[in-house]
Order: structure tokens, then C-alpha cells, then sequence
């Protein structure tokens, strides 16, 4: 009977009807057919670099940070390739990688450990954005600066016929995306959402309750289970209790870097009251070595995929653009 308290429903209906909307517009090609007219508007390798990772910056604030990645990644190689500027194919998708895990903590349905600590905890939603805005700049910041960088200002071209979009579709999506917000913001009860989502896509779009990240989902039941057995056992919860007195921050950013960032968000919650800390701790941490956020590996594929033979170069670059993320925002953070 312990085992039902362990589960945290409204985190896992919250979570499935984000992603089967998306899932839903995505399947008519809406974020990349908005994404691509935003891009054809820059005439240069370093502004659509820019404006490629922006936007999956935005997009994981708005549709989680492993929809954004799996919606804007083929952009980016689709620009890069038929531009002839595939030299810059490893440095892009590192940085939308970085976009997506960063840009997502500014809201509580960006990622998905945002959405179990901001219903775990009950945080207020100015409270939430307040917390996470500083370390939010911090990243654009820096992620713009290293663009400006790295990227040169060679001319371009990108011609691609345009895609025309459903608007009846696209409006009645939009529509169950913007209930899937509501609830996420506790403004309707999630079971609504748990009957008008399912119900609409059955009829309208079948294949995207398909393609649902059930993974996802069932790495959350897992670990419900998993995190509420551990937080049981005495010797655990003073240990974990002791580490987390200590420093919150430093040890749930840690600790991401070994099991992940959802993983750790459900886990350590057991065992701290401090969900200010926890909370940057296992969004900056998912920023660091490739099992730090499961949208890495998302990255990691798709590149591995499109350029295949420089895997070692790419994982140096990634590594080392990371941890430079990594090092500074917990510095900042701290200060």
C-alpha cells in the first residue's frame, strides 16, 4: 500500500499530455516549419547558427527540452548540409544541446525534473521563475558570446519549398497544448486533461499518441518507486540528509553527472526541504558529461547519425564546452 504514495500522478499526466501534443504538432511539421522561416531570414553561417540555437533555446522552454532537440536538431543539420557548412555540424548541435537542457529551466513544464520538484514542492510560480531567471541569463549570455565566437560571418542560402500547414489542425492543437499549460499550472484539475488529450488525439492524430516518450515516462515510475524504497531506509536518508546539509547546489549538480538529472531530481527530494537549491542543482547539472541529462544522448545520437567518424572530436568538443557551462553557472550560483 506504500507504493501508491510513492507515485506523483499529476507530474506523470502533466508530462504525457505535453508530449503528445507535441508529439501531435510536430507531426504536421508546426515547430519546424516556424523554426525554418525564422532561419531562411539570416544571410549569414554565424546569425543562423544564432538563430538555430535560439530557437531551440525558446522551444525547450515551451516544449520540453528533449521535444526541442528531436523538433530543431534535423534543422539545424538541414541548414548546415544544403549550406555547405558542415564544419560547423559538431559545434551546433553541441550548443543546441545546451540551448535545450539551459533554456528549459526557466519554466516548470521545460524539464521534465522541473516539473516533478515544482509540483513536489507546490513552488509558486514567481517564486520559480525567480529562482531560476539569474543562472537563465547567465546562459544566454554565454551561449550567444561563444557563437559570436566560434561561428563566422561566411554568406549563405537556404531554398527549400515551403511547407503548407493544416490551420484547422494547427488551431485545435494549439488549443490542447495551451490546456496542457493550464494544468501544469494547476489552473484545471489534471484529470481533464487526462481524458480531453487522449480523447481528441485518438481521433485527430493516432500516431502521435504513439510516439510519446513512454521511456521517459516510465523512468519516472521507476523511480518513484526506486527514490520512495531508498528514502525508507535509515542509513540512506542520513546519509543522503547529511551530503545535502552540506551543500544542496554542489551535490544534486554532482550527482546528475553520474545517474542523470531526473533521476537525481526524484531521488534527492527525498531527502531535502531546499528545493531553491535542489532545483538549480539539477538543472545546471545537466549540463556536463553526456548521461547528465537524457537529451544528451538525444544529441549525441542524432550527431553520431549525421557524421558518422568523428565521434572522438565531437565528445572532446562536447566535454569541454559543458564543463565550461557547468563550472561557471554553480560559480555564479554560489556567489
Amino acid at each position: 500500500k506504500e507504493y501508491i504514495g510513492y507515485f506523483d500522478f499529476k507530474t506523470l499526466t502533466c508530462l504525457f499530455c505535453v508530449l503528445a501534443v507535441v508529439c501531435a504538432l510536430r507531426n504536421i511539421r508546426f515547430f519546424y516549419t516556424m523554426a525554418k522561416a525564422i532561419v531562411r531570414k539570416f544571410k549569414t553561417a554565424k546569425l543562423a547558427v544564432l538563430a538555430l540555437v535560439y530557437i531551440t533555446f525558446i522551444g525547450s522552454m515551451l516544449i520540453a527540452n528533449d521535444m526541442a532537440l528531436l523538433t530543431f536538431l534535423p534543422l539545424g543539420y538541414f541548414v548546415l548540409r544544403t549550406t555547405g557548412k558542415e564544419k560547423y555540424m559538431a559545434f551546433t548541435y553541441i550548443m543546441q544541446n545546451i540551448a535545450a537542457n539551459l533554456g528549459g529551466m526557466l519554466t516548470p513544464f521545460g524539464n521534465p525534473q522541473n516539473l516533478y520538484l515544482y509540483s513536489k514542492f507546490n513552488i509558486p510560480d514567481a517564486e520559480f521563475v525567480t529562482i531560476m531567471f539569474p543562472p537563465f541569463i547567465v546562459a544566454i549570455a554565454l551561449i550567444t558570446v561563444l557563437c559570436l565566437i566560434f561561428v563566422k560571418s561566411e554568406p549563405l542560402e537556404i531554398r527549400e519549398e515551403e511547407v503548407k500547414l493544416p490551420a484547422a489542425r494547427v488551431a485545435i492543437y494549439l488549443v490542447l497544448f495551451a490546456l496542457s499549460i493550464l494544468i501544469v499550472f494547476r489552473t484545471i484539475p489534471y484529470v481533464i486533461g487526462l481524458i480531453v488529450i487522449p480523447t481528441a488525439l485518438l481521433f485527430l492524430d493516432r500516431k502521435a499518441l504513439g510516439k510519446v516518450d513512454y521511456g521517459l515516462l516510465l523512468t519516472f515510475v521507476f523511480f518513484f518507486i526506486f527514490s520512495g524504497n531508498m528514502a525508507r531506509i535509515e542509513i540512506v536518508r542520513t546519509f543522503f540528509s547529511g551530503l545535502l546539509e552540506k551543500s544542496t547546489l554542489i551535490f544534486s549538480a554532482l550527482s546528475c553527472q553520474v545517474i542523470s538529472n531526473v533521476p537525481s531530481a526524484i531521488l534527492l527530494s527525498q531527502f531535502t526541504e531546499n528545493y531553491r537549491e535542489l532545483l538549480l542543482g539539477v538543472n545546471i547539472g545537466g549540463v556536463g558529461t553526456l548521461i547528465a541529462s537524457l537529451a544528451s544522448l538525444i544529441t549525441f545520437k542524432a550527431y553520431t547519425k549525421d557524421q558518422p567518424g568523428n565521434t572522438l572530436k565531437y565528445m572532446l568538443k562536447f566535454t569541454a564546452l559543458n564543463m565550461l557551462f557547468f563550472v561557471i553557472l554553480i560559480a555564479f550560483c554560489m556567489i
